[in-house]
């Protein structure tokens, strides 16, 4: 794909490349006797994509809940760095905030079951992912004009360049409900972009796609990653396409991490292949 000059950013971090930006600090989570997360530690760091695999069952999807809000681990630290206009710098657990607050500090996810709105468009279901930017009050949004207008008007600009960089042009106006799978799931991918993630979330984007559409949504996470500088975490069971992909692998057994390193590393762990990979990878 050409680059080509946007005029908004899709990246909300103002942390400095190679730097952390997450730290998951021994994270667990437990429901009544199952422990989903043992003692969890990694670092995500500033502009790469890092991926988190495992086994059906391993505990990364409650990982991400965690991240998001959905969760409250019973211990560990789970701390965003964040950087304002002025430079000044502030960490916040994201274990111990609520999911709106999390998606205000530049928090965004995708779901492995797509969780958009059927009956709105491609247009509309971006819009949603506008709405923690929207400051206007309810009675001068009804009103619509000056301020609420000239809002709106901006907000919808940026939707425009979500739509351009994902190629969604053809569909803006399509109910979501009548679209190809594997474009909702790009549909997705561009509501959780509208929010202006500093980190993105995703949760098997690639779940249920045939090769062709894995080769495209492959391309739209380089993309993004690439070209808008976002930092990606990502959990993803196609071992082809992590391995392509990822700066950096964290795998997951029964809620414990077994491994942490580049994907040359990854694949050399003995404990990851008995595991996970299997004898052959």
């Amino acid at each position: 794909m050409v680059s080509r000059a946007y005029r908004f950013s899709l990246n909300s971090s103002r942390v400095p490349a190679g730097e952390p930006l997450l730290e998951i600090r021994d994270l667990s989570l437990r429901f009544g006797g199952i422990h989903a997360l043992s003692a969890v530690s990694f670092t995500v760091t500033q502009g790469q994509v890092h991926a988190v695999i495992g086994p059906n069952g391993a505990g990364k999807s409650s990982l991400l809940n965690c991240l998001s809000g959905l969760y409250r681990p019973q211990q560990g630290q789970a701390l965003l760095h964040v950087r304002d206009d002025a430079g000044e710098s502030s960490t916040h657990d994201l274990a111990r905030l609520r999911p709106h607050r999390i998606a205000r500090l530049g928090v965004a996810r995708s779901f492995q079951n797509i969780e958009l709105f059927g009956h709105l468009t491609v247009l509309e279901n971006l819009m949603l992912g506008r709405h923690i930017h929207m400051r206007h009050r309810l009675l001068a949004s009804m009103v619509w004009f000056g301020p609420a207008r000239r809002q709106e008007v901006r907000h919808r600009e940026f939707v425009e360049e979500v739509i351009d960089l994902l190629q969604l042009q053809a569909h803006r106006h399509q109910p979501v409900s009548a679209l190809a799978y594997g474009i909702q799931k790009r549909v997705e991918l561009g509501r959780a972009l509208c929010v202006e993630p500093s980190l993105l979330l995703l949760d098997e984007p690639m779940a249920g796609m045939n090769a062709e559409e894995k080769e495209d949504m492959a391309r739209y996470i380089l993309d993004v990653h690439e070209l808008r500088h976002v930092t990606v975490l990502l959990i993803e069971h196609d071992m082809g396409v992590v391995m392509d992909i990822s700066d950096r692998i964290s795998v997951l057994d029964f809620g414990r991490l077994i491994g942490d390193g580049t994907p040359d590393a990854v694949r050399a762990n003995r404990a990851v292949v008995e595991a996970y990979l299997g004898a052959d990878a």
